[in-house]
């Protein structure tokens, strides 16, 4: 679908306006018209992040990247980006359902393409403010799936069904420390027992700042 066809379904079942989408995204209710009738096709790079937000949907998906079979269609020719070479892509991971392995159809809310040569093996949207400065809030932290990481290595981890992206320490054979970047945060502390419900799924190898 072309991302006017997105727009106006998502718009149409979110019961939203063109102009409350404009408020939301900072644009005019006229942009949005254009937008959605398909006059303008491409949209701003700042633009892509928050229209994806008020739709609920991933970014990817906003353009044009899946249909609902999963299948890719060719990427929109976006200003001022230059598509990643074709060959690899990994799944977006935004949430976590409740039992399932991380990588399992239901978590994967879209796909990102990437070169050929990189070693990322799924793609975890940051959710929150934890990781600060270093990734912000709808940011994709790109992961190597691994079941182990080096003290001080970011990861994510999952506790769980939930996964959260923290730098790993291990002070004891028997304790793990989750760290957030932001001081904020207060560590993380498991022991023992609590052990037994984490796993280390994969090691952080990379940023994308999304808007």
């Amino acid at each position: 679908m072309e991302l006017k066809d997105i727009l106006r379904i998502k718009r149409t079942e979110l019961n939203l306006t063109l102009e409350e989408i404009g408020n939301a995204v900072g644009v005019s209710k006229a942009t949005v018209q254009r937008w959605e009738s398909g006059e303008i096709k491409n949209l701003r790079r700042d633009k892509i992040g928050n229209l994806a937000k008020v739709l609920n949907i991933s970014p990817s998906q906003l353009l044009g990247d899946l249909d609902e079979d999963n299948t890719k269609h060719t990427e929109m020719n976006i200003p001022g980006i230059i598509p990643l070479p074709t060959g690899k892509r990994v799944p977006i991971i935004g949430s976590i359902a409740c039992g399932t392995p991380i990588l399992a159809q239901e978590n994967i809310e879209g796909y990102l393409s990437l070169n050929p040569d990189d070693s990322a093996d799924f793609c975890l949207i940051c959710k929150g403010d934890s990781m600060l400065p270093r990734c912000q809030n709808g940011d994709l932290v790109l992961i190597r799936k691994q079941p182990t990481v080096d003290n001080g290595e970011i990861a994510a981890v999952r506790i769980g069904d939930e996964a959260t992206l923290k730098k790993v320490y291990r002070p004891a054979p028997d304790q793990l420390m989750l760290i957030a970047e932001n001081s904020d945060f207060p560590p993380i502390v498991l022991t023992k027992d609590e052990i037994n419900s984490v796993s280390i799924e994969g090691k952080a190898i990379g940023f994308i700042r999304m808007f």
